[in-house]
């Protein structure tokens, strides 16, 4: 036992509200240990900041059931005071996204408000400053990829071309952000960020009715290896094998307008589960040049955003 897992007993856990079944990993205690610190931190944050503790359910109902969650904040005060985020412009640009609709969309509300744990709130605050500024947003973006080509043009949040369109993926698959860029010749790139913070990989399977429309959109691509389906269907790859598909199905749509795309997973280093997830999908590309995956911490080491947002994100995710 080191010195964090002895540090955060479970009675600790308790008594902060942070002890939850679901953050243990059978036969993972690397990843359940990580799984539990980053919620004690999230909780950690609150209490620095003097935020109120939040409950499951998150809008508790007169007369049922409810319990207090450490990693939560109470869901009328954060919509309040959008505590959530850690800038200005992170609030603003989730205020902005909530309050437009893309068609299909389904959003968690609550848990982007009110769950410190929101791999979609970590979005808004990771990007928000770029969605509010188009040159930092390019020159974050040549930062932190230097290949992408083209200057950015639009910064999307919970994004999707067409939920359910066969045009596109056809299934209700989002980006979590997504940088626009115009090439210069009318023709566009994208790259499509799919943030995790807390998840652990899990199997998952594709829709029958769909599958041989997303083995025709891997096919055509000719970026995966001849093993590649077999590797990835019904397996904890699934749900990042769709992600990439979504950025592959934009680069095949007939208007040909997309003429450049890649999709980055962004993760904490802690979290075992998606670092080795995005190693053994790597594996399987013959071109990975629409693929790659990036921690959390990489993105802020690169000095790309404004201090006081990367200190304000390095004290809310960044683990000791």
């Amino acid at each position: 036992m080191n010195v964090v897992d002895a540090i955060l007993s479970e009675q600790i856990l308790k008594d902060t509200h942070c002890w939850e079944a679901t953050d243990r990993v059978p036969k993972r205690p690397h990843m359940t240990s990580f799984r539990q610190r980053m919620r004690f931190h999230q909780a950690e944050w609150r209490e620095a900041k003097g935020h109120p503790v939040g409950s499951q359910p998150m809008q508790p109902q007169p007369g049922k059931p409810a319990r207090l969650v450490g990693s939560r904040l109470p869901l009328d005060y954060a919509e309040a005071t959008g505590a959530n985020f850690v800038t200005r412009t992170a609030r603003d640009a989730a205020q902005a996204r909530m309050a437009m609709v893309e068609p299909r969309q389904s959003i968690d509300r609550q848990g982007l408000w009110a769950d410190l744990l929101s791999s979609t709130a970590l979005c808004f605050n990771l990007f928000g400053d770029l969605a509010a500024d188009r040159s930092l947003a390019d020159r974050a973006t040549h930062t932190w990829w230097p290949d992408a080509p083209g200057t950015v043009s639009d910064v999307r949040f919970e994004h999707s071309p067409g939920r359910l369109d066969l045009a596109y993926l056809g299934s209700l698959s989002a980006f979590t952000t997504a940088f626009v860029t115009d090439i210069g010749d009318g023709t566009q790139g994208v790259m499509g960020v799919w943030g995790r913070l807390h998840e652990r990989g899990k199997r998952e399977t594709p829709k029958p009715i769909r599958l041989a429309h997303y083995r025709a959109i891997a096919d055509r691509s000719g970026v995966f290896a001849p093993e590649a389906f077999d590797a990835v269907n019904g397996t904890d790859l699934t749900a990042m094998w769709l992600q990439h598909l979504l950025v592959l199905s934009k680069l095949q749509h007939p208007g040909d307008r997309w003429a450049w795309g890649r999709l980055v997973v962004v993760h904490p280093s802690g979290n075992v589960d998606y670092a080795e997830a995005c190693e053994r999908y790597r594996a399987l590309l013959v071109d990975p040049s629409t693929f790659a995956s990036v921690t959390i911490e990489d993105l802020l080491d690169a000095n790309a955003l404004p201090a006081v947002t990367t200190a304000a994100l390095r004290d809310r995710y960044v683990l000791d």
